[in-house]
């Protein structure tokens, strides 16, 4: 049986050529065009993806200048802070400093003792029992000054009495607890800050 295209009327040809070209063009797209656009979309998110980075970096760049001043505002906070809250006790610089304060306030320090520390979450309580002689009024200046002073001293358990001798500016024996805090470098992932003065 011998078939050949030129034997069909010319309908018959022109529709076996439009047969063969639709089986052609749907074999290419079925087995090449849809895993290229496959691919064309996966690569098309991901550009995506990667302008959305670019432009987030691009934004970032620009504020830099302002990214670099909040790290130096709080690198200065932190200085100041640690001033407030130090990372090591210093019983030397303590006892000098709560002894210029009562020295400005008429007061004479006779007992300045070190007292069981505390350790806290994320600081450590150093506390001191102080013992000073002065006027009632000194004692009140004295505290006020550690309540300005910029490192934390909390002042509790006072107890004042009357000294047998009175003098114009000795009046009075005070006993209490100054209490410093010191910061952990261990502990800052826990909870609990120093109370407020």
């Amino acid at each position: 049986m011998d078939i050949s295209l030129s034997k069909l009327p010319w309908y018959g040809q022109i529709g076996a050529f439009v047969v063969v070209c639709a089986a052609a063009v749907y074999g290419f797209y079925n087995f090449y065009v849809i895993d290229v656009q496959k691919e064309l979309a996966l690569k098309q998110t991901h550009l995506t993806a990667l302008r959305a980075d670019v432009n987030k970096g691009i934004a970032t760049a620009r504020r830099l200048n302002e990214f670099q001043s909040q790290v130096t505002d709080l690198e200065h906070r932190l200085e100041s802070l640690r001033n407030v809250l130090p990372e090591q006790k210093d019983v030397a610089d303590i006892l000098r400093r709560l002894q210029g304060l009562a020295t400005q306030s008429n007061l004479v320090l006779l007992r300045f003792t070190p007292v069981g520390q505390r350790q806290q979450p994320l600081y450590l309580e150093v506390p001191y029992h102080i013992t000073a002689e002065g006027s009632y009024h000194n004692l009140g200046l004295f505290f006020d000054r550690v309540s300005k002073f910029p490192r934390i001293i909390n002042i509790g358990d006072i107890s004042i009495t009357a000294r047998p001798r009175q003098e114009p500016n000795s009046t009075i024996t005070a006993d209490c607890t100054a209490t410093t805090f010191v910061l952990q470098e261990g502990g800052r992932g826990g909870r609990g800050a120093p109370p407020a003065r």
